[in-house]
């Protein structure tokens, strides 16, 4: 099992993700809308550590981003999923290295996690429905992104993690 959530200063690099939910560059936007940036980080953590720990991770980023935004929908359940997932993915088959497929997970990570809010606004009969095209800026975004981003991720958390094996 991958070693990744001993060292703190992993972990700590999901405090990045509420700092990029804020302050994403315009650049970055499409029509004003981010990317998934906790998709964007738990793909590649949850691929390297496991099922486990990406699931706690799912979840720790997901109430830490639950804090950012007033209301009764929270995106924990969705994270706390995918991260077990990806998580399976990982452990299950071989390493997954193109860029195609983190792409492909990616965007269905975003497009799961964009339902999963939608669902909740549904169940709970309030206002504000989240808008369509909302979800799919943000699962274009993110699925453009993932290659790159993740790719980078995955290089260097599978050094470090195969440097606390050896």
């Amino acid at each position: 099992m991958a070693a990744l959530h001993r060292q703190r200063w992993c972990g700590a690099t999901a405090l990045l993700v509420p700092l990029l939910t804020l302050a994403t560059p315009p650049f970055l936007r499409l029509d004003g809308v981010a990317p998934a940036w906790g998709v964007l980080w738990l793909l590649p953590w949850a691929l390297v550590d496991g099922p486990l720990s990406g699931a706690v991770a799912g979840l720790a980023l997901g109430f830490a981003l639950d804090g950012l935004h007033p209301g009764p929908v929270s995106e924990a359940p969705a994270l706390l999923v995918l991260g077990w997932w990806w998580g399976r993915i990982g452990r299950r088959g071989p390493p997954i290295e193109r860029s195609l497929n983190l792409g492909l997970l990616a965007l269905l990570g975003s497009l799961l996690l964009g339902g999963s809010l939608i669902a909740q606004v549904a169940w709970l009969g309030g206002g504000g429905w989240p808008r369509l095209q909302t979800l799919l800026a943000q699962t274009l975004l993110t699925a453009l992104l993932a290659p790159m981003l993740c790719s980078l991720q995955l290089l260097f958390w599978r050094r470090r993690d195969g440097g606390l094996r050896g």
